[in-house]
Order: structure tokens, then C-alpha cells, then sequence
């Protein structure tokens, strides 16, 4: 799953490890997601699309596979 989470966290001039204290995880797992090698549990995408005040749509971008 695709996600704008870097380019978010870029524009407001928030660090990596700002965002993750912010949302009680580590810097780690901001740049898993950011690098799109970890989709987040439903509880932390709505953590995050709440501390952008975002909808999860407007954050998270899923493509279905192609079959």
C-alpha cells in the first residue's frame, strides 16, 4: 500500500522522530511505513490520518493487485 505519510510529515517540517513520539512508535517503524515495507494496523493509520486531521483515504493509497 502506497502511502503520502514522508511527503505529509516533510511539508509541516515534522522529523521522523517527532511524528513517531507523537504517535507512540519508534522512528523505525515511521520509516518502514514511509519506505512502504510496513502497512500500518488500522489503529495506527487513524492515529496518523488524526494527527494530520486527514481522512486514512487522503493518507493511505491502496491499489487492489492486478489478478
Amino acid at each position: 500500500m502506497k502511502n503520502r505519510l514522508e511527503e505529509l510529515r516533510k511539508q509541516r517540517g515534522i522529523r521522523q522522530e517527532e511524528l513517531a513520539d507523537a504517535l507512540d512508535v519508534s522512528r523505525q517503524t515511521i520509516g518502514s511505513l514511509e519506505n512502504g515495507r510496513y502497512n500500518p494496523s488500522i489503529k495506527l493509520a487513524f492515529k496518523i490520518a488524526r494527527y494530520f486531521e486527514m481522512s486514512i483515504e487522503d493518507i493511505f493509497i491502496y491499489e487492489e493487485e492486478s489478478k
